[in-house]
């Protein structure tokens, strides 16, 4: 993410930072019964430690601090993380592509666009096991290409203790660049009664 900043002050006055988060997309019912869609983030981690000692104070979303090496040279794409507690790593790299790969449970990129941008509002884990950190993105130029993967590697989804083998299967990737955003703290949400 490139020229953070809250809103109303000029770009220059930003500051940039790599970032990594764990999404899982989830249906929940809301107090009234109403259906909501949104993501499930077990785990944010940043290569900011400014960041890292706001998120969860001063804006919604604990981060643990991680190494990132990106190359992005706006048609291919080498991505790893390695977070500095050793707890997780991720791994992607490969090229722009104009259609997903034939294997996809989705019918068409578009339609894959649609579903993802559907997961706008997210819930965080926090170090409270009684509360998640409600954030929503708000997309000024919502745009989406499709990535052909040529290597992927996430220990969180390989971790046979979370995810049994063949629970959890690589569907496709999708990229962004040059999008127009902003984030919006949303109510935070119980994950259960305290006893």
């Amino acid at each position: 993410m490139e020229h953070i900043r809250p809103i109303g002050l000029p770009a220059f006055l930003g500051f940039s930072s790599e970032n990594a988060a764990h999404r899982i997309a989830v249906e929940w019912d809301d107090p009234s019964g109403e259906q909501q869609e949104g993501v499930f983030i077990p785990r944010r981690d940043t290569g900011s430690r400014l960041n890292h000692l706001t998120g969860g104070r001063i804006f919604p979303g604990e981060h643990h601090l991680a190494t990132f090496h990106v190359v992005d040279d706006g048609s291919r794409v080498d991505f790893a993380m390695e977070s500095c507690d050793k707890a997780v790593s991720v791994r992607v790299n490969g090229f722009d592509a104009d259609t997903l790969p034939l294997s996809s449970c989705f019918a068409s990129l578009s339609e894959s666009s649609r579903f993802f941008e559907c997961g706008s509002l997210g819930y965080s884990v926090t170090c409270n096991p009684y509360r998640l950190d409600g954030l929503r993105l708000k997309t000024l130029d919502w745009r989406v290409r499709a990535l052909t993967v040529e290597q992927v590697h996430s220990s969180f989804f390989d971790d046979s203790a979370c995810f049994p083998d063949g629970s959890v299967e690589f569907d496709h990737a999708l990229i962004m660049r040059d999008i127009r955003h902003e984030w919006h703290q949303a109510a935070d949400m119980a994950t259960e009664h305290k006893p």
